[in-house]
């Protein structure tokens, strides 16, 4: 069994998707430290007239010391569910499938989910849902699974009985191959290549959220990113 794992994050790149989609399983770990800084948890990019446009969801930080990713709020009196479906509607009402997803895209936005991660989730699942994805999808805090770094996933591997690891090339690195060998455990690089396709407002921009690639391709996103 292949098993793919990643964090889950915020409206997510179609590399995301296409590594899902070359694997059997992909875990989502939502019970490994949420980031201090910035990143791809509460900000991805889409696309306006002067090129990328980034949309961040709020969430509380300031006396939560180390959070896990799965124990972080959003914090909505800010109105960026409001402000994001303005972004989103104001920028791709004129992409060729804008009427097929927005209203799907408006009621996760709708549900006031109180944790980051079930609104990253919600989201993620609509886009598995659009791209036709057959991948089992599971969370790291349902399987009861903790640890860090090659130890984590050696665990995570042996929980759902896989014997090969799909990762991209810059996190291959910061594993042990000879470790997860031991434990009878290969490691399978994915090599993505982001691709190119149809958008609106002028010169192409790489890797922004599959949103971007849905709204403008509709069906034919599933193609595009099995094909990167």
């Amino acid at each position: 069994m292949i098993l793919a794992t990643h964090q889950p994050i915020f409206l997510p790149w179609p590399g995301f998707f296409y590594k899902a989609g070359r694997s059997e399983c992909m875990i989502l770990l939502d019970d490994v430290q949420f980031p201090r800084g910035r990143s791809w948890l509460t900000r991805n990019r889409l696309k306006n007239e002067d090129g990328e446009m980034w949309l961040t969801v709020p969430v509380w930080r300031k006396g939560r010391g180390v959070q896990i990713i799965r124990q972080v709020e959003t914090y909505d009196e800010r109105g960026w569910r409001r402000k994001h479906l303005q972004s989103i509607r104001q920028n791709y009402v004129n992409a060729p499938y804008f009427e097929e997803y927005f209203q799907i895209v408006e009621s996760i936005y709708a549900r006031d989910q109180r944790f980051l991660v079930e609104f990253n989730i919600d989201m993620i699942r609509f886009f598995w849902d659009a791209l036709s994805l057959k991948t089992e999808i599971l969370l790291q805090s349902d399987l009861g699974v903790t640890g860090k770094g090659t130890d984590l996933l050696v665990k995570l591997c042996k929980r759902v009985g896989a014997d090969r690891l799909l990762v991209f090339p810059m996190v291959e690195k910061h594993l042990d191959p000879g470790e997860m060998r031991s434990h009878g455990i290969d490691l399978v690089c994915a090599n993505f290549h982001p691709p190119v396709y149809p958008q609106l407002w002028g010169e192409f921009v790489y890797n922004l959220s599959t949103l971007d690639l849905l709204l403008n391709c509709g069906s034919k996103a599933k193609e595009i990113v099995e094909e990167a």
